[in-house]
């Protein structure tokens, strides 16, 4: 028996990067969307943006209609942001509308209907043929009403009104006390609902969004934080929920022969993603610029994120162990970010990431290290982080390598290697150790997902040439014959 094909819910894409994904395409075609919120959580930048982008990118007109700010206002806010909207009115393809509320005159009437909002509202969708509206905010327009009984009815007949048009409608409302908008009615006959977040945490602002509901179709249940930056809006949700990543079986090098030869392959898989962890003084960053050296000697181009040293200080560094960066920078094969985790939020640090890998393409990426986004968010969201970021590289054939900070004596019990050391496909572990007064540096390969490698302990030292194994040959025991 023939299965029968389902008939989906017809959608119009947002344009905004991240939220067509949660919400499975876009809003409800022909059908009214509430974004609820508190003040400073983005609802009419969202609105804005949804229209903007079904202009430039869909050729869909709209019109906005505001009840609190004028269109001169809503002008120059948005456009430190990269929309202007001057620009969009002129092609006739965009009204903005402001429509003023006065509680005194609605007082003295007694009477408040919406008739005069339809007429002038329906104006504007038909002069210019627009697809997409946005209602900017409901509780402006009703805040002369005392009536529960008048408000609901017109609340239902605003909605019935915009449903009978076909109109994609986006509507914002401020969130109630114990509702999620002050009347506590549109949450229920809307049929999308999307609830925009704004908290503090550690003296650290992060906005979050959640779907509460929406009919007729499947959609992300999770929270995902979301950004405002000079681009817009960007929502970060975890970009696959099936684990389908395209593998490849190349081998490549980690930059040092020796430490090739502890894999049965001679190197690790190409796309695979590597944690390097350790305490403090055991040589991770100089393992992690031999990779980057190694990527950029294959003339791949690689993008090396440091949260500890300036790029410079790095070059510096890395010179006095024999590892020359600076003409891999100098020729653009290699390219170094440098910020403090402080800086921001998890958030806008995945997000810079995300940009610079769209914008420069690389075949391989270093975090270095990653233990030091602990300190801007706990063990839960760095972990949700890094997920997002790992798939990403995944997804992209793009070799990862992260190092983590660990503390003495308890390296395995450590949240950073918690949060990353079942993701990571290669887990090798660097240590430091007192004898006869002197420090012996080792490392361990933990695990390396699906190659056989060595699982004994390894002795190197560091020298002007950079890392040596003495004990170790350079042919490969391990290799098949």
């Amino acid at each position: 028996m023939k299965q029968k094909a389902l008939n989906t819910l017809p959608k119009t894409p947002t344009g905004i990067s991240g939220l067509d994904e949660v919400t499975g395409g876009g809003f409800p075609t022909g059908r009214p969307t509430l974004l609820c919120g508190s003040a400073g959580c983005g609802k009419t930048l969202f609105g804005i943006q949804f229209l903007a982008n079904g202009i430039t990118e869909y050729n869909e007109p709209g019109v906005f209609m505001s009840f609190e700010e004028t269109k001169s206002d809503l002008e120059a806010n948005v456009k430190s942001l990269g929309i202007d909207l001057e620009k969009l009115i002129a092609t006739n393809k965009l009204r903005i509308d402001h429509v003023k509320s006065v509680r005194s005159e609605i007082e003295e009437t007694g009477e408040y209907d919406l008739e005069g909002l339809f007429i002038r509202l329906n104006h504007a969708i038909e002069s210019i043929g627009a697809k997409r509206v946005v209602l900017d905010t409901i509780e402006s327009l009703f805040g002369g009403i005392d009536n529960a009984s008048v408000l609901r009815s017109e609340l239902r007949r605003l909605f019935h009104w915009l449903k009978e048009k076909g109109i994609t409608a986006v509507i914002t409302g401020e969130r109630g006390d114990k509702t999620l908008t002050r009347q506590g009615l549109e949450e229920y006959i809307s049929d999308c609902v999307i609830l925009l977040d704004f908290r503090v945490i550690d003296q650290i602002a992060t906005r979050r969004l959640r779907i509460v509901k929406y009919r007729g179709s499947t959609h992300g249940t999770n929270e995902y934080p979301f950004l405002i930056d000079e681009k817009g809006i960007s929502v970060l949700p975890i970009t696959a929920l099936k684990l389908e990543h395209k593998i490849s079986t190349e081998i490549i090098s980690t930059g040092l022969p020796s430490l090739d030869n502890l894999f049965v392959e001679g190197g690790i898989y190409r796309g695979s993603s590597t944690l390097l962890t350790g305490s403090a003084g055991t040589a991770k960053t100089i393992l992690a610029s031999y990779f980057a050296a190694e990527s950029c000697r294959r003339k791949e181009s690689t993008l090396y994120f440091s949260f500890e040293e300036s790029p410079e200080q790095l070059i510096r560094n890395m010179s006095s162990v024999g590892i020359k960066l600076k003409p891999y920078i100098n020729s653009k094969k290699l390219i170094i970010h440098s910020s403090r985790p402080s800086l921001s939020g998890l958030e806008r640090h995945l997000l810079v990431l995300h940009r610079l890998i769209e914008e420069n393409n690389p075949h391989t990426v270093i975090v270095d290290p990653i233990s030091s986004l602990m300190s801007v968010g706990s063990f839960g969201e760095v972990r949700d982080m890094l997920i997002r970021l790992i798939d990403v590289l995944k997804q992209n054939r793009i070799n990862a390598y992260f190092t983590s900070l660990t503390h003495q004596g308890r390296t395995e019990h450590d949240t950073t290697v918690d949060a990353v050391s079942s993701l990571a496909d290669i887990w090798m572990q660097v240590d430091n150790e007192s004898e006869n007064n002197n420090h012996v540096r080792s490392l361990r390969i933990v695990k390396a997902r699906g190659m056989g490698h060595e699982t004994t302990i390894q002795h190197f030292i560091i020298t002007p040439k950079g890392i040596q194994f003495p004990n170790r040959e350079n042919k490969n025991p391990l290799r098949k014959k």
